[in-house]
């Protein structure tokens, strides 16, 4: 499997899919007092999707195809308070996905998916006021079944590779939802956090994945960042140890002994209304040459005038042969899946590339965000497959109330080569015609 697309959306406050939104994600208290609080937790997200044109990722055959995607997420939360002594924290979650219909255009799956399984399941403690130098809960030391999310999501924003039955015979099967990417935690995780909201902080962690598509990959991940109101500035070193050579791609073959090291910032610089962004990452591999990816990313508010327009700009650059790990979706369409089209089922799937990004997004209303992102894509070397194309995508995220979101999507992809020429687009190079409505409630 020589592209590996992977998509995380639905976080903490849903920004991951839908940015700039107010819906957030909600908890049903059971029980509350000043010691301790237990929590009901349920997500619920369903899209319909519709593509005029199929990639000759995992499929085959030319022609349009819909399809629609769902999943259930629900269980427990909780925390106890323990004296000057800090606080234990944890929660369990099951989650219900399933794919229907004719699978995604990619052909990742087929319709048949269907999967009930543990979701998150961990334990943590938080130091309260204990230890006052590095700042209230400046220690969080977790372990289990969660979502790992570093910097915004360019190298690490969980384990959200959600692959069908139609990769493989179905031995990466995980379930379903592949657009949605319904399942996103590590298998197994143990999570130190040093450091409070402001100044210097550290995370240290052990990650482990049981996703085969992701060649069950476990990684030994240190940060170290500096947070200030004017933004953050961070470093990231990540360790690859060991994939699981029965399942790993010749490209995942070389995570193992592979290190990876970046530099990255984001903020306003002190300037109302811009916001600034950028990330470099180098890979050592143990036996190829090393690689790299980077990108800059600037943007401004016009929050004086009506709907309060955003405009913003990102290039970014990904070397022939960067192994993407673990990206995903953090702050909004198009991060880091650059065209839901190309992001998702057609490529690149940010490796050999150059892609160009603009974005305008307007607010008519509180509960109304409209936006359209347009993308250039530019192949590095074509002799390893041409992925060069446009896309344009136009969007919208409507709160209707404090539980339910409606996000419609229409995208218009071009791409420069067919599948016979080099490119995925299988029959023809035409312009595809992409569509889909996606619901998300929580309670």
């Amino acid at each position: 499997m020589h592209h590996r697309p992977f998509r995380l959306t639905l976080a903490a406050a849903l920004a991951a899919l839908l940015a700039g939104a107010s819906l957030e994600a909600s908890a049903l208290e059971l029980y509350g007092d000043d010691e301790r609080h237990l929590n009901a937790n349920v997500e619920a997200v369903f899209g319909a999707f519709h593509s005029e044109e199929r990639y000759a990722i995992a499929r085959d055959q030319p022609g349009s195809t819909s399809w629609r995607e769902g999943y259930i997420k629900y269980g427990l939360s909780g925390d106890q308070r323990l004296g000057g002594s800090g606080s234990l924290y944890g929660a369990f979650t099951l989650l219900s996905s399933g794919t229907w219909g004719d699978g995604d255009a990619a052909g990742f799956s087929d319709g048949s998916e269907r999967t009930t399984k543990i979701e998150d399941a961990y334990l943590g403690w938080k130091s309260g006021n204990l230890v006052p130098a590095l700042g209230e809960d400046g220690i969080d030391l977790s372990f289990g079944k969660q979502m790992i999310a570093v910097g915004d999501g360019f190298l690490i924003q969980g384990d959200a590779l959600n692959i069908g039955h139609g990769l493989a015979d179905g031995q990466f099967n995980r379930g379903g939802a592949y657009y949605l990417a319904a399942r996103k935690s590590f298998d197994k995780t143990a999570v130190l956090r040093l450091g409070g909201k402001q100044g210097w902080r550290s995370d240290l962690m052990w990650l482990q994945s049981d996703n085969r598509a992701q060649a069950k990959t476990e990684m030994h991940v240190a940060t170290l960042e500096h947070v200030a109101d004017a933004g953050t500035v961070g470093l990231t070193y990540i360790d690859t140890t060991h994939v699981d050579k029965a399942f790993a791609s010749p490209q995942q073959l070389e995570r193992d002994g592979m290190k990876t090291y970046s530099l990255r910032g984001q903020g306003n610089a002190g300037v109302e209304n811009l916001f600034l962004s950028g990330e470099y990452a180098k890979q050592d591999k143990p036996h190829t040459a090393t690689e790299d990816a980077w990108y800059l990313e600037a943007g401004w508010t016009f929050a004086d005038v009506p709907w309060q327009p955003n405009i913003s700009y990102r290039y970014s650059r990904f070397s022939e042969g960067y192994d993407t790990l673990f990206y995903g979706l953090s702050r909004g369409l198009g991060t880091w899946f650059q065209g839901e089209v190309a992001g998702n089922y057609a490529g690149p799937f940010n490796s050999n590339a150059r892609i160009q990004k603009v974005g305008l997004t307007v607010s008519p209303a509180p509960s109304l965000n409209v936006g359209v992102l347009g993308f250039k894509f530019d192949t590095i070397d074509r002799s390893l497959g041409n992925a060069d194309g446009h896309e344009v995508d136009l969007y919208a995220e409507w709160t209707i109330n404090e539980h339910l979101m409606i996000v419609p999507l229409v995208g218009l992809y071009q791409p420069d080569r067919s599948a016979e020429q080099g490119g995925t687009q299988l029959g023809n190079d035409n312009r595809n015609l992409y569509s889909q409505v996606v619901l998300v409630s929580t309670f």
